[in-house]
């Protein structure tokens, strides 16, 4: 994004124009492009995840292929027309060929960088949905006990997309509605930190009162809580420690949105408590997972981190997808640092200080 020129963030309303005016033949092909035009001074990139999903039936199709409706407005209308019996609503749908359709998607991020920084650029989490005709609207074989279950098809076996008949799609909306639809991540991280800090400080006057009750083998100690844990309000949220490991990394050669995307949230939770974070997802990962045996030396422990950079084409990816705490154990890291420690292993300078700040103080996602 040039810095010269007046840019327009893009706002959920300019974005769900812009998807809604995508042709399902070529939507995949022109996303990128569209977006681009749309804002000017952007440069999106596109990124798909294969973590299928599926939608609430939304429409009823009749047996000659004629749509009925809304699948929620149908069910209660023939359910009123038998005034309530879920009976005759049985018999007179079992076999009458009419089925549900819904919406099946995979995860698709849109990116565009704003700046040098890490941090620096815009993401935009959509899903990527295609309309199937899945089911009857009844199980044949069962009556339903309550008009709830005509709502929850359970007796429904998802076909694979190759098997189940496309109806609509592809197309993509926008989601991450609890706030993590589109975010300026720079922007995301300081309201991030910013929020851990006041809630923090909010529970100073309590923290402070706190004593910690122990027990040793010379009789019983109380200690402060705030003298146990004087770092207790420089808490750092993972979500800023992940991406500073980045910038001081020898990741920090490659634009991080080239090979992560961010699941946000951020809401009100109970007690009006704000939530706010992320999980990271790979845009690739490893064929097999690393993990970590006792009979396995931290020799041969490096050998396959190794082979994970080369196979991911990141330097240091180990350790992102470490932090991830799937794809490579985090016992692999604490071997590692140990190895560090005592002269065994080596690693650029970089990326030992952030491997060994980590093995101190540990997050994960």
């Amino acid at each position: 994004m040039s810095e010269q020129k007046t840019v327009r963030l893009p706002d959920p309303a300019s974005v769900e124009t812009v998807l809604a005016a995508l042709q399902p033949q070529s939507a995949d092909a022109e996303l990128a492009q569209a977006l681009n035009k749309a804002f000017p001074g952007f440069a999106f990139t596109v990124a798909r995840i294969d973590d299928p999903y599926w939608c609430n039936p939304h429409a009823v199709v009749a047996a000659d292929g004629t749509r009925l409706g809304d699948h929620r407005a149908w069910v209660e209308r023939a359910l009123a027309d038998v005034g309530g019996d879920l009976t005759a609503f049985w018999n007179g749908h079992r076999e009458s060929g009419e089925k549900f359709t819904e919406w099946r998607g995979t995860s698709a991020f849109a990116f565009a960088p704003t700046g040098p920084g890490v941090a620096d650029f815009v993401q935009l989490s959509l899903g990527r949905e295609i309309e199937f005709l899945v089911g009857p609207v009844v199980d044949r074989d069962y009556r339903p006990n309550s008009a709830d279950h005509l709502f929850e098809p359970t007796w429904v076996t998802r076909e694979s997309a190759v098997a189940a008949r496309q109806l609509a799609g592809p197309v993509y909306r926008l989601r991450g509605r609890t706030g993590g639809g589109i975010v300026h991540m720079r922007s995301f991280l300081a309201r991030r930190a910013r929020i851990e800090r006041e809630q923090r400080e909010a529970t100073r006057p309590e923290l402070e009162s706190r004593v910690i009750h122990e027990v040793g083998s010379d009789g019983t100690r109380d200690t402060a809580f705030l003298d146990a844990n004087p770092d207790w309000f420089d808490f750092f949220p993972r979500e800023n420690r992940f991406f500073a490991d980045w910038a001081r990394s020898s990741a920090a050669s490659v634009r991080i949105f080239d090979h992560w995307a961010f699941d946000i949230h951020d809401f009100e939770g109970p007690g009006q408590k704000r939530e706010i974070g992320f999980i990271p997802r790979p845009l690739k990962t490893p064929a097999e997972r690393l993990l970590a045996h006792e009979d396995v030396s931290v020799h041969r422990l490096m050998e396959r981190t190794e082979a994970i950079e080369t196979e991911i084409g990141l330097p240091f990816a180990w350790f992102f997808l470490m932090t991830h705490g799937h794809w490579v154990d985090p016992d692999v890291g604490d071997a590692i640092a140990d190895g560090l420690r005592a002269g065994r292993v080596r690693l650029a300078d970089r990326d030992a200080t952030v491997l060994l700040a980590w093995a101190d103080r540990k997050y994960l996602f």
